[in-house]
């Protein structure tokens, strides 16, 4: 639990993933069961839920579901998970992220690649691993909590989603083969629920103004809007 400790002593980021391993290690050793036991419960390798413990690797929710289940913890692993991932997002983002959380209506503009609402888990990783200078360990937290950020989508009021990207998303290349094909069959998918329209504006429309920079603007009930600019 060294690295834990490193950890819960340094910065914002880290604390969620370090409280989570702390409380699963103490409900492990409250219930009795090794590592080992724990993860053939849960159907997951001892080594996952190791990586784990030692704050090397970030929880998915559906391995704080599971320990819950297996632990007998109904919803505390679950809620460590949501704040765990919360904190993972970076401090620049969370003022928007906060407002994306309870947005009923988002429109997004990308020209480069899908948004990260729409990404699946395997484009959205090879996105964050080519960022420069980042660990596998820091790459499969950010991917964590991008998933995680697509939970709107599978609530019982999802806000309703207009999404327009440029062609050349749909062009490039992110990934394997493999990767980008299952990313444009996602965006199929996600295309035909009620609350999702996705349009693209074609090679041919020629220049426009939007391919300047990737935007979003939330609306909330009675609040005012917000948009978020990505630029450098």
């Amino acid at each position: 639990m060294r690295e834990c400790e490193r950890m819960a002593s340094g910065s914002e980021d880290s604390s969620g993933r370090a409280l989570f391993a702390r409380e699963l290690q103490a409900a492990r050793e409250k219930a009795d069961i090794s590592q080992e036991a724990l993860a053939a419960k849960i159907n997951y390798s001892g080594s996952s839920v190791a990586m784990i413990e030692s704050c090397r690797r970030a929880a998915t929710p559906e391995f704080a579901r599971r320990c819950d289940e297996a632990l007998e913890t109904p919803g505390t692993f679950a809620r460590l998970q949501q704040h765990a991932g919360a904190t993972l997002v970076p401090t620049w983002f969370r003022p928007y992220a906060e407002v994306e959380a309870t947005a009923t209506q988002l429109c997004l503009f990308e020209h480069s690649l899908v948004p990260g609402l729409l990404q699946t888990e395997d484009y959205a990783r090879a996105v964050t691993s080519v960022q420069p200078n980042t660990t596998d360990a820091e790459v499969d937290e950010r991917v964590a909590a991008r998933m995680e950020r697509q939970a709107i989508l599978d609530r019982a009021r999802p806000p309703l989603l207009w999404v327009v990207l440029d062609e050349g998303v749909l062009h490039r290349q992110v990934g394997s083969v493999k990767t980008a094909h299952g990313q444009l069959l996602h965006l199929a998918d996600m295309s035909a629920r009620p609350n999702i329209n996705i349009l693209v504006v074609p090679f041919s429309a020629g220049a426009h103004y939007a391919v300047l920079g990737a935007f979003a603007i939330a609306d909330e009930d009675d609040k005012a809007r917000v948009c978020y600019l990505e630029t450098a």
